[in-house]
């Protein structure tokens, strides 16, 4: 089973598991998913696709499943600082049900809940090993999603599957309709002129593309020895916004763009709660196999070209 299938990283991770021949039920409330995302197997005999919404009380699954992957989510951070209660029910109470309906299932074997690298907060140590702590998120999203993994952990402690949490960078790729580049490429579509940068440009993170995010996910998924087994999944470097934008800039031959930059508060971050230095220590995870195939800035270049090859369907 795969909650938000028909989402961006989802439909990826579909995509890999019908190509395993694994035999695979969607949930999506498809919110922000749609069913063209699935468009490479959905014919597939090993495919099915249920149109239900987590956050409907007294939920129950209505067949067996050996593992499921829990990625439905409200996944733009930036929501949070004016409805904070969009996280609370798209991330924890959504959560808190698909693991109520999950305890009852006789065969269940795992548990996969994709979380995030914003609940460690402002890590002082960089890169973040997965035992940092205190973790101490400055978004309502962040904090969500760590109030998610708490309730995973208890959950399969108390009733005897394993889960295994992934933490994810920034993940980017064909087929992402939210994020740093695809709202540059749609701003830059409306006005080549201008461009409205969030935050002082300084911002600096990491970004992994999808296909590497997904290999390590069934990596980790393979080779998890613990009951609750978390892992960090990420590139091995750092980008920062003015070179993304730039690198946007370059591949849609736009040299004279005037940027404007809409610094959300004084040190220069593109919104309340926006985490501006990330970058996670992912060896626990290449230990087992893995590694990124790509850069940062190869992730992106990468997306962006895809992105484009995307809107001229």
């Amino acid at each position: 089973m795969v909650t938000g299938g028909c989402g961006f990283i989802g439909s990826h991770l579909v995509d890999a598991l019908i190509a395993e021949k694994n035999t695979v039920t969607v949930f999506d409330n498809l919110s922000s998913g749609t069913l063209d995302s699935l468009e490479r197997c959905r014919d597939s005999q090993r495919l099915a696709i249920s149109r239900r919404d987590l956050k409907c009380p007294n939920l129950r699954l209505n067949k067996e499943f050996e593992i499921i992957y829990h990625l439905a989510a409200n996944p733009e951070v930036r929501v949070g600082t004016t409805n904070p209660e969009v996280h609370f029910r798209e991330n924890v109470e959504a959560t808190y049900n698909l693991l109520e309906a999950a305890r009852r299932l006789k065969n269940l074997e795992t548990f996969v809940f994709l979380s995030t690298s914003t609940v460690y907060g402002e890590a002082k140590i960089l890169p973040t090993p997965e035992n940092y702590g205190p973790m101490l998120p400055i978004s309502t999203y962040g904090a969500s999603k760590l109030a998610s993994e708490s309730l995973v952990s208890a959950y399969a402690s108390s009733y005897g599957f394993k889960a295994v949490i992934f933490r994810l960078a920034n993940i980017i790729g064909a087929r992402s309709n939210h994020g740093i580049i695809h709202d540059i490429m749609l701003k830059l579509k409306k006005n080549q002129k201008e461009l409205e940068i969030l935050g002082d440009g300084t911002q600096t993170k990491s970004y992994l593309h999808v296909a590497d995010c997904i290999a390590g996910i069934l990596i980790g998924v393979d080779k998890s020895k613990d009951q609750v087994d978390v892992f960090n999944v990420g590139s091995e470097d750092q980008i920062n916004v003015m070179k993304i934008v730039r690198i946007i800039c370059n591949n849609l031959d736009l040299h004279r763009v005037k940027f404007l930059f809409n610094k959300a508060t004084p040190d220069g971050r593109g919104w309340i709660g926006d985490v501006k230095f990330m970058r996670l220590d992912i060896s626990k995870l290449k230990s087992l196999g893995w590694r990124p195939k790509m850069s940062s800035e190869e992730a992106v270049l990468r997306t962006v070209r895809e992105l484009v090859s995307q809107g001229k369907k």
